[in-house]
């Protein structure tokens, strides 16, 4: 039995169950190749209709980006709104944008209904800008209360300083809306329902080949044959070569998270709200207190590089004193990276790639509400109850570039940085 990777998450797992490895041949309606959080949602879904359902993981549920993730949860994806405005026009992108924020309330209902306590939803997020936006700030605050009810206040660059207390922050807006939680726990409480629900999951069992063209899918693992009249792949990051298509046509962005050691005093004197932050540069972090306010968890930085460097827990560490000096004295206690799948577009991919074959992926940079409404829909999709998938179809299966897109990405990301180092030096 695989394990998951040591983090804060595993490390606090609220319940110790597991699946067994497929084994034998295995007849379904439809097979779920991926165990994070949107082949989760989508077999709950799917089950809770009363379809035969069969997930297969090739670790553990929630083994990877779903996982080890920051726990954000809010509405918004990857790219920001007017991009997808000026690719599909206002009305569509007011309706994907709706659907994120449905996602965040899908989230919030899974974990009231089923009672996952263990999932410690924390309200509050902060986006803290490091210069004056010169009324920006607020003119999108007011623009998404009008078009889309969504609330948030505005912080002056007293306010939040106060709340976190560190010299490179000018004003902020609090979404009181969204919230930060525990993501692994979150999914393993998914799966569980899901396999109360009747659906058949199955941890350690990889794909190693696939036969999706006739009117029967047939899958194979180490040890089991999968045949099912639908098959929906959702592997993001750790996508492998089943379906061509889908490996080709997004890139594996490699980002890293630290745990602090315990240090209430220490922490309090940097950080003085549970809210969780996500730092406005196009190139900047994302850190929360978890463990009561004792420890800080601290992400940021993405490569195209998808091994992890020996240096995570001092790059992060230095991003973390940069932004608070009198965290200096605080060590780290674990670092660690997950591999998250990006298209170029940076929209999810959602759809049908052929009768029967369906894909859910491309949640990198927004995952947790978008993972939830991506899940949903595509099971309305297979199961016939709505054809809201079709809102992502002009965010297909573009080619990622291969090794030139790859360079690409990180040639755009180190001028991200470049370009919040400019923006910040003009605002000291």
């Amino acid at each position: 039995m695989s394990a998951y990777i040591d983090c804060y998450y595993s490390r606090t797992l609220a319940t110790p169950e597991s699946y067994p490895r497929a084994e034998g041949r295995i007849r379904t309606d439809i097979c779920i190749v991926g165990g994070g959080l949107a082949g989760l949602t989508a077999a709950l879904k799917l089950a809770r209709r009363g379809r035969s359902v069969v997930l297969l993981e090739a670790q553990r549920v929630a083994w990877g980006a779903s996982g080890r993730n920051g726990g954000f949860v809010s509405a918004g994806y990857a790219t920001g709104l007017s991009t997808i405005e000026h690719r599909v026009g206002p009305d569509q992108a007011g309706e994907l944008y709706r659907l994120s924020m449905e996602g965040v309330e899908i989230v919030r209902r899974n974990i009231a209904d089923l009672g996952i306590t263990e999932a410690q939803p924390v309200p509050g997020i902060v986006k803290a800008l490091r210069y004056d936006s010169r009324g920006a700030l607020r003119q999108t605050r007011d623009r998404m209360e009008r078009d889309f009810g969504l609330r948030q206040r505005h912080l002056s660059g007293d306010e939040v300083r106060a709340m976190f207390v560190s010299p490179k922050y000018r004003e902020g807006l609090v979404d009181e809306q969204a919230f930060h939680f525990h993501p692994l726990n979150y999914g393993r409480a998914l799966a569980r329902e899901s396999a109360r629900c009747g659906a058949a999951i199955y941890e350690n069992s990889g794909v190693v080949s696939a036969e999706l063209e006739g009117p029967r899918k047939i899958l194979r693992t180490a040890g089991a044959q999968i045949e099912a009249e639908q098959v929906l792949v959702t592997t993001g990051g750790y996508t492998g070569a089943i379906l061509p298509d889908l490996k080709r046509s997004f890139l594996p962005i490699a980002t890293y998270v630290l745990l602090t050691e315990q240090a209430p005093d220490l922490v309090r004197s940097a950080i003085r709200t549970s809210a969780a932050v996500l730092d406005d540069r196009r190139a900047g972090d994302y850190y929360r207190l978890v463990d009561g306010g004792t420890r800080i968890l601290w992400g940021g930085r993405i490569t195209t590089r998808t091994t992890d460097p020996r240096n995570i827990a001092a790059l992060l560490r230095r991003e973390m004193v940069g932004t608070y000096p009198q965290l200096s004295g605080l060590k780290v206690e674990v670092a660690w990276s997950g591999l998250m799948s990006y298209a170029r577009h940076l929209m999810p991919q959602i759809g049908q790639l052929r009768p029967g074959v369906w894909f859910c992926t491309a949640f990198g940079g927004h995952g947790m509400n978008t993972t939830a409404i991506g899940g949903t829909v595509i099971a309305e999709g297979i199961g016939g109850d709505s054809d809201r998938y079709r809102l992502f179809a002009p965010f297909g299966l573009d080619w990622n570039g291969g090794v030139l897109g790859r360079a690409a990405a990180q040639l755009t990301y180190w001028s991200y940085q470049a370009a919040d180092a400019v923006r910040e030096y003009r605002a000291s």
